[in-house]
């Protein structure tokens, strides 16, 4: 049996940047065919209503191609259905070509989710008139059913009726979102929306498991077990049956186990990336670096989807903060991480005020390695030029308030505070 390639750890990351379509960041056009294909090799924009600043999705696109019509992008979505909405690592917009593979999904959502046997049970009549109301009426979504929400909490569990069923439909393919108002959601038919996807045939449960494995290792260009399980995390699946994924496309030597030089954290962890990319991981550690430009990140972005492999390959630990108490955060509540030239160099906490017009950065947090002019602690190209940084930060800053129509910028604390003044200067 030959002997596993050898990569260095930076080789990942590089391909990992590229993968996500970070080489260039802010630096191409938004086109639908670029956008499509960043969803592809992503495996999904994700979605999520937090709107400090913009919906995720809104964001992780304008962090590649910088200011564009939102329209066009809703466009894409719900008029020319070049994407369309499902699960991937969470809710998510997934390209149109991948829905073959998403539909055996759909089919087999009932017999892996959320105890959906006990539910249908009790409310296979609910789910039955949810679906002739769409049929007769739709597109609809959940305002427009009258099924009272049940006493004490707020969570998915607690949802009325008609929104469980509504969801039902949806992920088991029924249905598919046709639009959003006010980001809730309305669904139609699937035949109604997308009957060429639907002619096409399903993939098997096997190409499926196979399909699912290869797009995990194309997005991340390398991978652990570990990497696999957190990055596409759906549909949920147990950790001896994607060793038997992995095992069988091995065996077929469509993916190959790497060894990966530079991770303390892993080290005597096997590695696995498809076999036509060992190549391109040997051509990526070749190069003199790995991403030119400055943008800022969602915490939704799919290049953070894995906090954890984040922290092995660039040294950032990132925390989603939404979730913690107050006087818990450390960061803030919504931070967008600073990315440039291929490093995480620190954080932002923005805010938009729309009625002013104006977009607030409450704070700046700058990482101690950077502040220090040091090489970043994990896969490095050398030490990053703090002016070229600071530039670069300010320029993004500029960008993302045109994006969300803000006239006027306004800049809070500073870490460490020596930093401020220069970056004041170039704002």
């Amino acid at each position: 049996m030959p002997s596993s390639p050898v990569v260095p750890l930076r080789a990942v990351a590089a391909l990992f940047l590229e993968r996500q379509h970070l080489r260039r960041p802010r630096s191409q056009r938004f086109s639908p065919g670029r956008v499509a294909q960043f969803a592809a090799d992503a495996g999904g924009v994700q979605l999520d209503s937090i709107n400090v600043i913009d919906r995720a999705h809104y964001l992780t696109v304008w962090s590649r191609f910088g200011p564009y019509a939102r329209a066009a992008l809703d466009e894409l979505v719900y008029g020319r259905r070049t994407l369309f909405e499902y699960w991937a690592h969470a809710a998510c917009l997934v390209p149109s070509t991948h829905f073959p593979a998403w539909r055996r999904a759909m089919l087999d959502y009932h017999t892996r989710s959320r105890g959906w046997a006990r539910w249908l049970k009790k409310n296979r009549k609910t789910l039955e008139v949810v679906r002739q109301a769409i049929d007769a009426g739709g597109p609809l979504g959940s305002a427009d059913f009258v099924h009272r929400r049940p006493k004490g909490g707020a969570g998915w569990w607690n949802w009325k009726p008609s929104t469980h069923a509504l969801d039902y439909l949806w992920m088991s393919g029924a249905t598919l979102v046709h639009s959003r108002r006010h980001f809730q959601k309305r669904f139609d038919l699937a035949e109604r929306l997308m009957p060429e996807a639907l002619a096409e045939a399903p993939l098997t449960t096997d190409d499926f498991q196979r399909w699912h494995l290869s797009r995990s290792l194309h997005a991340m260009g390398a991978a652990t077990e570990l990497d696999l399980r957190m990055y596409m995390t759906f549909p949920r699946v147990g950790a001896a049956e994607r060793r038997r994924w992995l095992t069988r496309l091995v065996d077929r030597g469509e993916v190959r186990a790497i060894e990966v030089r530079g991770d303390a954290h892993t080290a005597g962890t096997p590695w696995y990336a498809l076999a036509e990319d060992v190549s391109v991981l040997g051509a990526a550690a070749r190069r003199p670096s790995a991403s030119q430009g400055t943008t800022l990140l969602t915490p939704f972005d799919s290049f953070l989807w894995h906090r954890e492999r984040t922290h092995r390959l660039f040294g950032f630990r990132y925390t989603i903060e939404v979730y913690t108490p107050g006087p818990k955060r450390v960061h803030g509540y919504y931070t967008l991480p600073i990315f440039h030239d291929g490093q995480l160099i620190g954080r932002i906490d923005p805010k938009v005020h729309r009625a002013e017009r104006r977009l607030e950065v409450k704070w700046v947090h700058f990482e101690p390695w950077f502040a220090r002019g040091t090489a970043p602690p994990a896969a490095s190209w050398g030490a990053i030029d703090r002016d070229a940084a600071l530039a670069g930060l300010a320029d993004a800053l500029r960008a993302l308030a045109k994006f969300v129509e803000a006239d006027a910028i306004s800049l809070g604390r500073v870490a460490p505070a020596a930093l401020g003044p220069p970056l004041r200067r170039q704002l």
